[in-house]
């Protein structure tokens, strides 16, 4: 079934003439006197020239990004990471009335968006079943009702992944109706193939990414928004005229060359190793009551005092982040995996607490 993507979205979005930047309006090239900036370079430029303005959509960095995630180019849009892909989508088709789904626990930043926006919230709570997280059985009923979809796998914090055959439910069941948005902010560490593969198949399956997490530029704040051109072309009406600073653009470069990605690689499958001794590690501890390992780069585990435990690891210079006033995860902790080092000093610091 096709999408009338425009009936979808905000009739005030429809309506307005996107703003056209001097760089939108024409490229870098020339004596370059049309947007106002200093011609001179600033004592503080590395070489970059910072007195330009960027490329709104730089065509490198999408060609880059296009081949890394194997989907066309004209379905990237690059954002100030996820975080602005998932604003820049609930401002784009939701109205104050309409409903967003969230399965929580999940990023808060979903419900957030959508309430700053005036948008009802429902939620359709992840069910535990032992060391796991499951996608709840009225998933498709609750999503009926609403303009877009938020679905994390793998989740934060619980680490779960969904099944295509949920994604695709979803999708299926709000076609023509709404928009299914899969943020897969640590697709990198899960074992299975990201949800793009998915998206032929359904027009309305929007899929976010970052190079926050594997790709190790969380400071750079650059995410990617890959979806139908259509649902580009809405998003674009409203995005900042320069979304992306230079430097941000050229670190993402060079974290996207070849031997960068190997390199990545390399870190990802040491990050997952150390998981593994991590996870063994926690099993014998006392005082751990119960562990969620998933398929990320951390651990959520339950203790009698979440906020204790926090406390205690902080007076011994480890940073863990409490999860207790998520939905359903009561006294419960997220751990990183970090560097084989800091990973030791938390096991100690662990095992000397629980003796």
């Amino acid at each position: 079934m096709s999408t009338d993507f425009d009936a979808l979205a905000r009739p005030e979005i429809r309506a307005l003439t996107p703003y056209a930047s001097a760089r939108a309006l024409a490229d870098s090239a020339g004596i370059l006197l049309n947007a106002n900036e200093n011609p001179f370079p600033s004592p503080g430029d590395p070489g970059l020239g910072l007195n330009r303005y960027p490329d709104p959509q730089p065509a490198a960095l999408i060609g880059r990004l296009a081949d890394l995630y194997d989907v066309d180019p004209e379905r990237l849009l690059v954002t100030r990471g996820s975080d602005e892909g998932i604003d820049l989508l609930v401002r784009t088709f939701c109205a104050p009335g309409d409903a967003v789904l969230i399965v929580p626990p999940c990023f808060g930043m979903y419900a957030l968006s959508a309430r700053v926006q005036g948008a009802r919230v429902v939620e359709a709570p992840l069910v535990e079943r032992g060391n796991r997280f499951d996608a709840p059985g009225d998933l498709v009923e609750r999503a009926r009702e609403c303009k877009l979809a938020f679905l994390c796998s793998p989740n934060n914090p619980t680490g779960n992944v969904l099944t295509p055959e949920v994604i695709t439910s979803v999708c299926s069941a709000l076609s023509g109706r709404g928009l299914v948005v899969v943020d897969e902010a640590y697709v990198e560490f899960q074992s299975g193939a990201s949800a793009t593969t998915l998206q032929h198949g359904h027009p309305n399956l929007v899929v976010l990414r970052t190079l926050s997490k594997a790709h190790a530029l969380a400071g750079c704040r650059l995410g990617a928004v890959i979806a139908d051109p259509a649902v580009i072309g809405l998003v674009k009406r409203i995005i900042a005229p320069y979304p992306l600073p230079t430097p941000t653009v050229e670190a993402a470069l060079t974290a996207l060359t070849p031997d960068a990605l190997a390199t990545q690689a390399e870190r990802v499958a040491l990050l997952n190793a150390e998981k593994a001794r991590l996870v063994e590690a926690l099993e014998t501890i006392g005082g751990i009551q119960a562990m969620w390992p998933g398929e990320a780069n951390f651990v959520l585990v339950r203790v009698a005092d979440a906020a204790a435990l926090v406390d205690e690891a902080a007076t011994a210079g480890i940073r863990l982040r409490n999860q207790s006033a998520q939905r359903g995860l009561d006294n419960c902790v997220r751990i990183t995996v970090g560097t084989p080092d800091e990973n030791r000093a938390l096991i100690e610091f662990l095992e000397n607490r629980a003796a």
